[in-house]
């Protein structure tokens, strides 16, 4: 089991180095301060929810509201990645938990286009204590807080912290950040935000 999980963390970080490929907005994203990366954890954690598929995420601090569409593993073994078409759209990776449940669920975005903005380009403003919201298909929705906020290399990326086991619910949230490489057309960097759930409220009737 051990060797299992040790050979899909490889491939998922591998395929972490995909997400922003080749999209880059005129002065770069923001990108978090050091201190930001010293975890804050949250004065208190909210149940753990049973299993439910994410609909939407919503990050008020940064003024995103987004769907989510569900990404698998590609023939290659790497993580997908959003449809570079559709950069106002966020993807949750289906083969962990869903958010509320226990363990590190994990959305990715991309950070920006030659067009401008995406989905996930203020990312690197988010600080520790800052609220993330993620509806669910059975109607109810998870509120996280956040406890860090760091830019890694993606030649370090950390796979375990992110896709590792937790004795609580955890979310994290994946872009591009860091210098662009024009030759590569890719970023450097990633920015993760790691949060632990804190309140579950009922989604209002629609």
């Amino acid at each position: 089991m051990r060797g299992l999980w040790t050979l899909t963390a490889a491939l998922l970080a591998a395929g972490l180095v995909l997400v922003g490929l080749g999209l880059r907005g005129a002065d770069g994203p923001p990108q978090p301060p050091a201190w930001a990366a010293v975890p804050r954890a949250a004065e208190h954690r909210g149940p753990v929810l049973d299993r439910s598929a994410p609909v939407q995420v919503a990050v008020p601090s940064i003024g995103v509201r987004a769907p989510l569409a569900r990404l698998g593993l590609a023939g290659d073994g790497s993580v997908q990645v959003p449809p570079a078409d559709r950069l106002n759209e966020a993807g949750w990776y289906d083969r962990g938990p869903t958010p509320g449940e226990r363990g590190a669920a994990v959305i990715l975005g991309h950070v920006d286009s030659a067009k401008g903005a995406a989905v996930f380009y203020e990312l690197g403003r988010l600080r520790p204590g800052h609220r993330i919201e993620v509806t669910r298909e059975d109607g109810k929705t998870a509120v996280f807080t956040v406890e860090s906020v760091e830019r890694v290399s993606k030649e370090r990326f950390p796979t375990n912290r992110v896709y590792g086991p937790l004795d609580h619910a955890g979310l994290r949230l994946v872009t591009c950040g860091g210098s662009f490489d024009q030759s590569k057309r890719s970023y450097h960097d990633n920015i993760i935000v790691y949060a632990a759930q804190t309140a579950v409220r009922q989604t209002a009737s629609r």
